[in-house]
């Protein structure tokens, strides 16, 4: 008669081996999903700063500009203009889409290059889809004598800084 093979029950160190993996397994999971939990938090709870550049800008000195000069600052989105009634500023930007505008010198207006807007000198609105004038933007002289747009502070149309 063949011999039978005795099946034996799993030794009590083997069951530990195996339990403890799968114990820290768990554990392992946790902990990521602990540190995950931690990583959201403090984003969500840290402020969430947007750092803007100043909307005051410095368009230096006034006899730099001649008179009846029109003066495209794109870094900023502002025309400087010096007119015989004085300086005043306006938006670059246009009021149909956000376009940065143009100064056409040979047809004396500025131009949208996006859709086709056509604005006067003063930005008065005199083509195109564009819904409202170009803005006039607050023109002020500093204490040393330079001029400075606040683009943030929209004025009324023929309020001349006269220097």
């Amino acid at each position: 008669m063949p011999e039978e093979k005795k099946i034996t029950p799993a030794e009590p160190g083997n069951d530990a081996g195996r339990r403890d993996f799968f114990v820290k397994l768990g554990l392992g999971s946790l902990g990521i999903a602990a540190a995950g939990t931690v990583a959201f938090a403090y984003q969500f709870l840290s402020p969430n700063v947007l750092y803007e550049p100043s909307p005051i800008v410095n368009a230096g000195k006034p006899e730099n500009y001649a008179v009846d000069s029109v003066t495209l600052d794109a870094n900023t989105g502002i025309y400087l203009i010096h007119a015989q009634e004085g300086f005043f500023a306006l938006s670059a930007v246009c009021t149909h889409l956000g376009c940065l505008t143009a100064w056409k010198p040979e047809l004396g207006i500025i131009a949208c290059p996006c859709h086709g807007s056509k604005f006067n000198r003063d930005g008065v609105k005199i083509a195109g889809p564009a819904p409202r004038p170009l803005p006039w933007l607050q023109t002020s002289l500093s204490d040393e004598g330079d001029l400075m747009v606040d683009r943030s502070k929209q004025i009324d149309p023929m309020k001349f800084l006269r220097v």
